[in-house]
């Protein structure tokens, strides 16, 4: 029997029992050790603001509509999208993975998953490898995605805005490409962290004010060769596209919400040509997609951690039962400075 995390309104969980299909041939049961809980996209809809909520997405048009039923509705069972477990049982046609095989990927907050055994086969985990590094496998391309969307090169002044999980997780990975990384950051446990992590050169406050001002001082009055807003604040946007040079790239990540107050075009986007990229998980950039694709971004976070280039393990500030999910969830929403990486951890992880 499975236990599933579900969301039956804005803010309110339960957990549900769900009987485990029986095994296919080619497939595999996974049995999770640990689910992490994002704090961008899940928080939104579990906050009750994700548009898939109150609007229809038409997938071949590519449009949010107001017509028809939104695309996602109460309860919602498909919270979750960075776990890590274990094989135990396969169907009789599956040589590999092996029972016992650790595999990470995305299934949801739920105590087993039934997966394709091609599937599962090509995303285990690395022999030695904490398990914990799994659950970064989706966040962690959603910020490889977008370090490839900022086209950094050697030697760049890369400002990141917002310094959470795949803020974090930029922040390395700029550094490591070469880039002299200035993060701003209003939570000050976090500017420390990515300080003591290397991943940045300085953190700023941005309640300290001036940001763009200061970036501009320490880049010989030029501005950042590129900014990287990762926070999902419509101000922060704008302070982004303040700090950056003449003509220069601004990728924003971030998931804003509702009416982007805040962010003026008027002013330093307009009068600076610059220019301005989404970048999101669900493509890559037109370009590269004959050689990148999500699983190759996911693989290779995965491997990052494995040959020791991202250190992640130091983001996870919780660990939570899988049955206490409702606390967890509640801290992230109500109580976002105390929490960074939170993780709901099944009985099959064994004792914490």
């Amino acid at each position: 029997m499975a236990r599933v995390v579900v969301l039956t309104a804005p803010r309110t969980l339960s957990i549900e029992d769900h009987p485990d299909p029986p095994l296919g041939a080619h497939e595999v049961r996974l049995e999770t050790l640990f689910s992490g809980i994002s704090a961008g996209t899940e928080l939104a809809t579990y906050r009750g603001t994700n548009p898939y909520l109150h609007k229809r997405w038409d997938a071949a048009q590519r449009l949010f509509r107001d017509d028809g039923d939104p695309s996602l509705g109460y309860p919602v069972r498909s919270l979750g999208y960075e776990e890590v477990g274990r094989v135990v049982d396969r169907g009789d046609a599956v040589a590999s993975p092996a029972v016992g095989d650790l595999v990470y990927g995305t299934w949801g907050h739920r105590t087993h998953h039934v997966a394709d055994a091609a599937w599962a086969a090509a995303r285990r985990l690395p022999d030695g490898l904490d398990p914990r590094a799994g659950i970064f496998s989706h966040i962690g391309a959603v910020a490889l995605n977008g370090v490839h969307d900022a086209r950094i090169r050697i030697g760049d002044t890369v400002a990141v805005f917002g310094l959470g999980v795949p803020g974090q997780i930029v922040a390395q990975l700029a550094t490591r490409s070469g880039a002299r990384v200035i993060g701003v950051e209003p939570i000050a446990a976090r500017r420390r962290l990515a300080l003591e992590l290397g991943a940045v050169e300085e953190a700023l406050d941005p309640a300290a004010g001036g940001v763009a001002e200061a970036i501009r001082e320490r880049t010989d009055g030029r501005g950042a060769d590129v900014a990287i807003e990762v926070s999902g604040a419509a101000a922060a946007l704008h302070e982004a596209i303040r700090s950056v040079a003449y003509a220069a790239r601004v990728v924003a990540m971030g998931f804003v919400q509702g009416e982007a107050r805040g962010l003026h075009l008027d002013k330093e986007f307009h009068h600076n040509r610059i220019e301005l990229v989404s970048s999101q998980i669900s493509g890559v950039a037109p370009e590269q997609s004959y050689r990148w694709d999500k699983p190759r971004l996911a693989a290779t976070a995965i491997d990052l951690q494995a040959r020791g280039v991202l250190d992640l393990l130091p983001l996870i500030t919780h660990t939570f039962a899988f049955e206490a999910a409702a606390e967890a969830f509640a801290l992230l929403d109500a109580r976002p400075g105390e929490a960074l990486q939170v993780l709901l951890r099944t009985d099959a992880a064994g004792p914490s």
